[in-house]
């Protein structure tokens, strides 16, 4: 965290460049399309509020502050938004009530019910915002690594708060920033300033791999890292100097050598990590190092658009890492300031990912080290244990991070008026999100999309996000059954003792092996987007017991009758997870008492968001043709590869006999692609793919090797 404050931040101008790069073409239907805006004013009247829906119509006449969106010019695929999640952010996380303290991680981290924050940045070893300096190897001259340990501030409150985190989004990305080696490694064995001496390199780089191996072990995978925070900035606590040609030969020689050997070479390595004052150093290590994924960037000097020079100059990947906000700005001003240049500004600019600093901190702006930032307001102000604050932070990240979801595409979007600045996205579902900020005064503004347009009044220092187009359907649109999961326990839903009675009670129950057919259901067009849920030992239907309608009612199995309360909407909640409710009474599929054991009731209730409402669909049988299933079932039975799950570990077990370079894809049943991953194929050995973060289900994998494609159904447990 530097302490060096923008100067005259509020009127610093965001000069965006944005070349155009046509990666591919689509069109986006817009007529009669219905628009949720959602807002944020400067005055705070409206903090990330749902307005009035509005609609798409003919592009007539002509606005002076006009925002054309052009979905067919594409840009950087986005990786996700958040906040760094300091030790001393967990430690005031963990001293809070454990009511309060969920509710704090949904409202952060929830993809459905909170902001979606799905990039997690963290340090290794003691930021300036950890109640200490420590690092994990005190001990000197001990190059081989044999006393490393995250024993102390990690392992008491950072590692169950990111394991907690993990519970509510399983796809968070983390990416582990260090502000210092050890003390004895460096030239000044202190924890401020110094460098990191050039013989203990190698022992540095192991203190790394021994750092994937101990998160590894705890359940927790690095995504990214950075060598070192803010390298140029030798005043902080911690703090360590690494110029551009120590931290190349660093990696080159050491990090990236010894992470590919231990076998974490998929894990990113993003170089610089400091201001935009600043792209000779990034462009030096970009272009000079084959082990660097690209080059992160804070602003608290240069320009926004530094990240289009380096970006442009490497032709390799930018990202946005950290901004503070400081405990005597104005919501307004810091709002503004960060909307302009470092929402809409960085990711103009390419930026893949987009982070503000702390996620949270006390009231006395702590815990933090003797010599760390004492200004840095957190995303969220932890009171006592049982009341929390949200902070502005909480407001510029929560402006896109809840709408532009993992994967989506930057598409082009301009603005004729220069107080208004946009950026827009198209998402992995289809749909379209439009972040649009007005610095000006109040103002209707038009969002033009084809031959289509919609007006819309915007206050003065305000932000909009607009959001319209397809969401993901509930994957019924062919023949099949599957396991209803419940995200909080990972039971299924269960026909109670395996009844045939009209009436029997639903429960939920461990599934195995896709489990019998009182656990397996399919999906029926009910008619108006709604469906019928049908369980394959009795073919009875899911309903209601005695048409109830409050909270607390039992869902049970019944024989069919022509009214609402057997009928279901099935919405996708984004990551592959749905709510269901039911049409008579509007409430939610829910695990009663939010409980984990088997045979809990399932009921309804009114919808909150809960993890014992959000259901995961697990398709177990399938009789879908495509693509995918038709080479499937194309193919005869290779004798020269193996292809299985191995359990123990979560990892995808691919042997092949023959020699070469190739990839290896994975297909839902649909024939959605969810992973691809190149491979140098070895004869004789076997390569291993993890796939712990796919949900349980069936899936299609395709090995490309130098003879051909081969292609097999497996069951994820």
């Amino acid at each position: 965290m530097s302490k060096i404050t923008p100067k005259n931040k509020n009127r610093i101008k965001c000069f965006i460049m944005m070349p155009i790069i046509m990666l591919f073409l689509f069109s986006v239907k817009t007529n009669a399309q219905t628009v949720t805006p959602w807002m944020t004013t400067g005055d705070q009247s409206k903090l990330l509020q749902q307005q009035a829906t509005v609609g798409f119509g003919a592009n007539s006449g002509s606005n002076p502050s006009t925002v054309t969106i052009n979905p067919a010019t594409t840009y950087q695929t986005m990786d996700g938004f958040g906040y760094t999640l300091t030790e001393g952010s967990c430690e005031v996380i963990s001293g809070m009530a454990a009511t309060q303290q969920n509710q704090l991680l949904n409202d952060l981290y929830n993809p459905t019910t909170g902001l979606n924050a799905n990039v997690v940045r963290i340090s290794i070893g003691a930021s300036d915002l950890s109640s200490s300096s420590y690092s994990y190897n005190e001990t000197s001259g001990d190059v081989n690594m044999n006393n490393f340990s995250l024993n102390g501030p990690d392992l008491t409150y950072l590692i169950p708060i990111i394991k907690k985190i993990l519970l509510i989004n399983p796809n968070i990305k983390i990416l582990a920033t260090p502000w210092s080696a050890p003390r004895w490694m460096k030239t000044n064995n202190s924890w401020v300033g110094g460098s990191l001496q050039t013989q203990y390199y190698a022992a540095y780089a192991r203190y790394f791999v021994k750092y994937f191996a101990a998160m590894q072990a705890q359940g927790i995978s690095i995504w990214a890292i950075t060598p070192q925070n803010e390298p140029e900035n030798p005043n902080n606590e911690p703090s360590m100097l690494m110029n551009s040609t120590e931290q190349k030969n660093f990696i080159n020689t050491q990090l990236g050598p010894q992470m590919a050997s231990a076998g974490y070479g998929n894990i990113k390595i993003i170089a610089f990590d400091h201001n935009c004052d600043n792209t000779a150093y990034p462009i030096d290590v970009l272009n000079n190092s084959g082990y660097v994924d690209g080059a992160a960037f804070h602003l608290y000097l240069g320009n926004i658009s530094a990240m289009s020079t380096v970006r442009n100059a490497t032709n390799k990947n930018v990202y946005f890492t950290e901004q503070y906000t400081g405990s005597g700005g104005s919501f307004s001003g810091d709002f503004g300031w960060h909307m302009q240049n470092v929402v809409i500004g960085s990711t103009n600019n390419w930026a893949k990912t987009v982070l503000e600093w702390n996620a949270a901190n006390n009231s006395g702006l702590g815990p933090r080290t003797p010599g760390g930032c004492n200004t840095c307001l957190g995303a969220i102000t932890v009171n006592n244990s049982t009341s929390y604050t949200k902070n502005v932070a909480y407001y510029i990240i929560g402006q896109i991070s809840k709408f532009v979801k993992p994967g989506a595409l930057r598409i082009n979007s301009s603005s004729t008026n220069g107080s208004i600045v946009s950026a827009g996205f198209k998402n992995p579902d289809g749909s379209i999100a439009l972040v649009v900020y007005n610095s000006g005064g109040s103002n209707t503004i038009r969002i033009v999309s084809g031959s289509s347009a919609f007006d819309y009044a915007v206050p003065g220092s305000s932000a909009v996000t607009f959001t319209w187009g397809a969401g993901t359907p509930p994957p019924t649109g062919f023949p099949g059954y599957y396991n209803i999961i419940s995200r909080n326990s990972n039971k299924g839903l269960d026909v109670a003792d395996n009844a045939t009675t009209s009436g029997s009670r639903i429960q939920q129950y461990d599934i195995t092996n896709g489990g019998g057919n009182n656990q397996r259901w399919k999906f029926v067009s009910a008619g108006s987007g709604n469906y019928y849920i049908i369980v394959k030992s009795t073919q009875m239907y899911l309903t209601t017991e005695n048409n109830g309608t409050g909270d607390g009612v039992k869902v049970v199995q019944k024989t069919f009758a022509a009214t609402n309360e057997f009928k279901w909407t099935v919405t996708s909640l984004g990551g592959g997870y749905y709510k269901i409710i039911n049409v008579n009474s509007g409430k939610s599929l829910d695990v009663e008492n939010v409980s984990t054991a088997n045979g809990a009731n399932i009921q309804v209730w009114s919808y909150t968001g809960g993890l014992n409402q959000q259901w995961q669909l697990v398709q177990i049988e399938s009789t879908a043709k495509n693509a995918i299933t038709k080479d499937v079932a194309a193919e005869t039975e290779s004798t020269d590869r193996t292809l299985f799950i191995n359990e123990t570990n979560d990892y995808l077990k691919i042997g092949t006999d023959h020699q070469g370079d190739g990839f290896v894809e994975v297909f839902t049943i649909s024939g959605q692609s969810v992973l691809k991953k190149p491979l140098s194929f070895v004869k004789g050995n076997s390569s291993e793919i993890e796939i712990s973060k796919l949900p349980r289900g069936l899936y299609i994998v395709k090995i490309n090797d130098d003879k051909g494609t081969y292609s097999k159904k497996v069951l994820k447990q």
